[in-house]
């Protein structure tokens, strides 16, 4: 699964993991993606699969 949200557009950031030695690995972190049923269209009324990350659903941005 894609790790974009399809509402806001949000996607992995990236940097190092740094151990206790200092040493660094590339890592990502990504955002919590769900997939929610959510209703779309100019209407509002067709049903879609969405990936949606959580902030967009606490917002309110998704009318499910």
């Amino acid at each position: 699964m894609a790790a974009n949200c399809d509402v806001c557009g949000k996607g992995p950031s990236f940097g190092h993991s740094i151990s206790h030695s200092h040493r660094r690995t590339k890592r990502r972190w990504n955002p919590n993606i769900q997939r929610v049923k959510a209703l779309v269209g100019d209407a509002g009324v067709t049903p879609k699969r969405l990936n949606v990350c959580t902030s967009c659903l606490k917002a309110g941005k998704v009318k499910r």
